[in-house]
């Protein structure tokens, strides 16, 4: 990436434009992007934009089709967007898959460049977390820490929010987009940004899916062919339970029954719940409207879902 004397981002001439030129090699792919690693190099490029619209795609990378309908949304309505790729050790616990999670920047920037993003911001660690991880400032959202992902997974969601929270800061954007997919977490993130006063829109875009109802993740290439064949049965199980919800059946009966049908088939439950879809407070008798969300693993891969009825 160009600098100047100062090691300052020196933009290309005339990036006032939606489309930013500035080819460059990063590893073996030759791109258009603008490649940022710092938060100064961020605030520069959040400065020369000044007087355009700023859209953030917060990813750890390893990109799918789920990933490009968020950055679709994002460059429908933004004139700059923005995708950070950075794998978040803090949201990992200790015995999770931080090491092995899939790194894939090479194929990520040429789906990036392919797609007609602006910018990629790739912080490293060091960057993000200077010093000692124990010794950083944590953003810790108490009750979400207490049910659902957040009762099993403790660390995860004080990670989570930190690490967003020093992206908005990072790139000041006017948008960021979520999929729906992560609910409780696009529900934190939503809470996060209300209670610190910031001024960035929150989108949300809808889960994307197989065409067997699988919804697209990148821990999905952990799978098995076998396990592929069964994970579909999560969407399977979220589906006939909103035809029974909608029905009046009671929530608590088919949490019970579903859950042991999930486990015979293979899969361990975390959890499997009825929700207010605002509060995420558990359901526990007949309403007309809610979320079903699931957390479970299949072979030592942890897979979530949801569906609104």
């Amino acid at each position: 990436m160009p600098l100047n004397h100062r090691g300052n981002l020196r933009l290309p001439h005339g990036s006032q434009n939606r489309h930013l030129p500035n080819t460059q090699i990063i590893g073996n792919v030759v791109t258009r992007l603008l490649h940022l690693h710092t938060p100064e190099q961020c605030h520069q490029f959040r400065a020369q934009c000044a007087h355009q619209t700023l859209a953030l795609v917060p990813t750890m990378g390893a990109l799918h089709e789920g990933h490009m309908t968020l950055i679709d949304s994002a460059l429908a309505v933004a004139d700059q967007v923005i995708v950070s790729i950075f794998v978040n050790p803090t949201q990992f616990g200790p015995h999770e898959d931080f090491d092995t999670y899939p790194r894939t920047l090479g194929q990520d920037i040429t789906q990036l460049e392919q797609r007609g993003v602006h910018a990629i911001f790739t912080p490293t660690v060091e960057t993000l977390y200077p010093g000692a991880l124990d010794d950083q400032t944590q953003v810790l959202p108490r009750k979400m820490r207490t049910y659902l992902c957040g009762h099993s997974r403790p660390h995860f969601f004080q990670g989570v929010s930190t690490v967003v929270l020093k992206l908005l800061n990072c790139c000041q954007p006017d948008q960021i987009f979520f999929g729906e997919k992560d609910y409780q977490q696009l529900a934190m993130i939503r809470q996060l940004i209300q209670d610190f006063f910031i001024p960035t829109v929150v989108h949300s875009v809808p889960t994307v899916r197989m065409d067997n109802g699988l919804a697209l993740s990148s821990r999905n290439q952990y799978l098995s062919e076998t396990a592929l064949m069964i994970a579909p049965q999560l969407f399977k199980t979220l589906s006939t339970m909103a035809t029974a919800l909608q029905q009046h059946t009671s929530p608590e009966s088919l949490i019970k029954t579903h859950t042991h049908q999930l486990q015979t088939l293979g899969f361990e439950v975390d959890y499997l719940s009825v929700c207010d879809p605002i509060t995420l407070t558990h359901i526990t008798s007949t309403a007309p409207h809610g979320i079903i969300l699931v957390a479970a693993w299949l072979e030592g891969t942890r897979l979530i879902d949801n569906l609104m009825y």
